[in-house]
């Protein structure tokens, strides 16, 4: 256990950012033990940290009550050994109280995602998030996409706000992140860090490297760890073989794949865990599961993943 700040020991490109599925019983309730399971397999299999009831975690979909018990869960099964992040959104007053429910299960860290369904202002948006980041002792990580994208001048703000120590990019515009991460370098001392939030975010890290951006959550880790790790190392490394073959063999077909339906970048990784042998269940509404079609086509794809793990060996 180390009692570093946050934003070194995410800092420490140590493996890829872990985004655990939440597991639900046949009864459509939260299934902690497997949670639990999950959630250590990812930390002993060599995750850098967790986020704990994020996107991919279904943070929608879950009671403030469901969601305190699994971020505690988390912190149990992480033992210390890595960082445990957990999601906080909604309008303002909620992502309050779920930041609150976070620290009090022993979070570490928050990323705050953007506030439900109104589309606000650079004002609006700076208020709100100062709000969530004085709610708690926590330190918070901003998630920029769908309503809530920010001017380089608001994350310079953002920047400058009292725990508020990162930006996690899930909208893609790379001609903004330059100007964001010039616009915070110029004018905020100190580190700031830096996310490439995207879904299968592998797809699109080799640009994100090249604006310094090297933080990057991983989907994939849930249910092919190897795959993620393998790939994560040959891009510290500069391997380009091994990024590539990945990227063509594995990424760009999973990626085609997740396309193929709405919410699959959640449910597909889902069906993914399950295929891998861990029973975490479906989906909760409004979110749908995929095709038996396209469960076989992704059982094709991992399968495909291991065979290039095992002939770069």
């Amino acid at each position: 256990m180390t009692s570093a700040p946050l934003a070194a020991r995410l800092n420490i490109p140590s493996g890829p950012l872990f985004f655990p599925v939440t597991a639900y019983g046949p009864d459509g309730s939260v299934d902690l033990d497997t949670y639990r399971a999950h959630v250590r397999r990812g930390v002993e299999a060599g995750a850098a940290a967790v986020f704990a009831c994020c996107g991919t975690g279904e943070f929608h979909a879950l009671t403030p009550e469901e969601f305190e018990r699994c971020v505690r869960v988390a912190v149990e099964a992480a033992e210390g050994r890595v960082p445990v992040v957990a999601g906080a959104g909604y309008g303002t007053a909620l992502a309050v109280r779920y930041a609150r429910l976070a620290e009090a299960a022993g979070a570490d860290g928050l990323l705050a995602m953007p506030p439900y369904l109104v589309v606000a202002g650079q004002e609006g948006l700076l208020r709100h998030y100062r709000e969530v980041a004085a709610a708690t002792s926590l330190p918070v990580v901003v998630y920029q996409r769908d309503n809530a994208v920010f001017t380089p001048e608001t994350v310079v703000e953002l920047a400058r706000t009292d725990g508020i120590i990162g930006l996690k990019d899930g909208l893609g515009d790379l001609d903004l992140m330059q100007r964001i991460v010039s616009a915070v370098r110029s004018e905020v001392p100190g580190e700031f860090l830096y996310f490439n939030g995207l879904p299968t975010a592998e797809q699109t890290q080799l640009a994100y490297r090249a604006l310094g951006v090297t933080l990057y959550s991983s989907a994939v880790f849930c249910f092919a760890p190897e795959i993620a790790l393998a790939f994560h190392r040959a891009l510290r490394n500069g391997d380009e073989g091994t990024v590539e073959k990945l990227l063509d063999g594995f990424y760009r077909p999973f990626v085609e794949l997740r396309a193929q339906g709405r919410g699959y970048a959640v449910a597909l990784v889902k069906a993914g865990v399950r295929l891998r042998g861990l029973d975490v269940g479906e989906v909760r509404p409004p979110l749908h599961e995929p095709t038996e079609d396209h469960v076989k086509q992704l059982a094709e794809v991992i399968e495909r993943g291991y065979a290039l793990l095992e002939e770069a060996q």
